[in-house]
């Protein structure tokens, strides 16, 4: 059955009263502000019934797409759905109302959570050495190449360890945090897909201080050379760093350590989760080697005897990156997770994973040609190219799958392939959505030019013209109509 989303003309809660109903007030008098920072007149609180006010914000709430709605298939983001034990545990006082800076005797049951995640996730990695400070993936990256960077330092290396070398298929955030960290950067080609391991080789040399890699790659293929690719990079002196943004392929089977890996990130909202997007709290684990263990941020979660505290005396530290001491309500979330799975469920989550993007790539192959490899891992890539002689494009096919209630895979990356759209279904998904889902691929790829170009017709809001939406921010009701391509 053809999703349709009902249709809201919503306008901004302060639009909804009428002026002659804003209240306003007197200025309030605070003795030792300065002038120049005080009000010109009093803020317009719209007047509203409770009424009102529940239904506007419920409306915009039936307007959002969220998870608990419905699947999101975005290929190397795994939107998995959140568990509300998780979710209900972490609102708890006992770890809402926590303060970054209470006494260190004060918050032991944290510390103890903390410190028992770290060692988890040491495990799952096989990379000892753990820090959960990093805000997000990115931020995790960065700091890895900063520990890298701080490694050759101190090694008398620096000034000849320059360049970090990264695969075609890297997600976007690498090169920018490689840059940032004070590297230039220089891509290796692919073959099939993988790392061309003669290009890698070629390109290392004395200059090189990382090669950054995902895997599986962001062609949902595993880099089945790792173990040559991990010597190339070691015997020319360099770091294996470990993009985990794919981590949930793999859980239980295999992992960076195992795989010659020096440093990786982790996202605990793609592989253990936590709440993704939003642009709210995130978290983005460090994990290192004993060898780089010394640089990891400070402070550092020690067990003594039986009690619990923050160590910062760590000289090698690449310093506080962080306020506080991580995201601690997605630290718990993840835990919780973990303790309900076990190492056994871990293995499960990584093999329906894999079992899911293959039964779906199977049979969206049907409709669009599939690059490289017939078995896949967690996601899959679909070339978008034989709609060109329709005159319709991998955007047009995107959008029109927002009309049948399920959100725009990840489209136009990697750049390997064209027309690419990358799908990616994880565990939590069941055999039936994968089904709602290839229906409704069949009914959008196999629609009218005219119908995919003027997609979506059944969302809050129509299709915009990007380029101008990306230049012209507008958020008010009243100017959002010249974006429109229709209305």
């Amino acid at each position: 059955m053809t999703f349709r989303q009902a249709r809201y003309d919503e306008p901004p809660i302060w639009e909804l009263s009428r002026p002659a109903e804003l209240t306003t007030g007197a200025v309030p008098e605070i003795p030792g502000i300065p002038q120049r920072f005080r009000r010109a007149r009093a803020v317009e609180w719209p007047e509203l019934s409770e009424l009102e006010v529940v239904r506007h914000y419920t409306r915009l709430s039936q307007m959002n797409f969220g998870i608990d709605t419905n699947a999101y298939p975005l290929g190397s983001c795994t939107m998995k759905y959140n568990p509300k034990v998780s979710e209900q545990l972490a609102r708890r006082d006992g770890a809402a109302a926590l303060h970054p800076y209470q006494p260190v005797e004060t918050v032991q049951g944290a510390l103890e959570i903390l410190w028992r995640l770290e060692n988890a996730l040491g495990k799952i990695t096989g990379l000892p050495e753990i820090s959960l400070q990093p805000a997000a993936g990115a931020h995790g990256e960065y700091a890895a190449l900063l520990m890298i960077r701080a490694y050759f330092r101190d090694r008398g290396e620096l000034e000849k360890r320059t360049e970090v070398l990264l695969p075609d298929t890297a997600h976007g955030t690498n090169p920018a945090s490689a840059q940032m960290a004070g590297f230039t950067t220089r891509e290796i080609p692919s073959v099939n897909g993988c790392v061309d391991l003669a290009a890698l080789r070629a390109a290392l040399s004395e200059k090189t201080a990382a090669f950054m890699l995902t895997n599986p790659n962001t062609a949902g293929l595993f880099e089945s050379e790792i173990t040559e690719l991990a010597e190339a990079v070691h015997g020319a002196g360099a770091m294996l760093y470990y993009d985990g943004a794919n981590l949930n392929a793999i859980l239980g089977v295999t992992n960076p350590g195992r795989m010659g890996f020096d440093v990786a990130h982790l996202n605990l909202h793609k592989t253990f989760a936590t709440p993704h997007g939003g642009g709210g709290p995130g978290a983005g684990v460090l994990a290192a080697t004993e060898t780089l263990g010394p640089y990891l941020p400070v402070p550092r979660v020690v067990k003594r005897g039986r009690s619990y505290r923050l160590d910062y005396e760590r000289p090698h530290s690449i310093g506080k990156i962080k306020t506080g001491y991580g995201n601690f309500g997605l630290d718990l979330r993840a835990y919780v997770f973990l303790l309900a799975h076990g190492e056994e469920g871990l293995r499960h989550i990584s093999r329906r994973s894999v079992l899911n993007a293959n039964y779906l790539a199977k049979k969206l192959g049907k409709f669009l040609p599939r690059p490289f490899r017939e078995l896949v891992k967690h996601e899959f890539l679909l070339s978008g190219a034989p709609l060109k002689a329709k005159g319709v494009r991998t955007l047009d096919l995107a959008k029109r799958l927002l009309d049948e209630g399920y959100h725009a895979p990840t489209i136009y990356f990697p750049s390997l392939v064209d027309e690419a759209l990358m799908i990616e279904f994880p565990e939590t998904e069941s055999r039936r959505e994968l089904d709602g889902f290839a229906a409704a691929f069949e009914r959008a790829v196999t629609d009218t030019p005219e119908n995919l170009h003027a997609a979506p017709t059944a969302t809050s809001v129509r299709r915009v013209d990007e380029v101008l939406a990306a230049r012209e921010l507008r958020l008010s009701r009243k100017d959002l109509a010249p974006l429109s391509k229709s209305s």
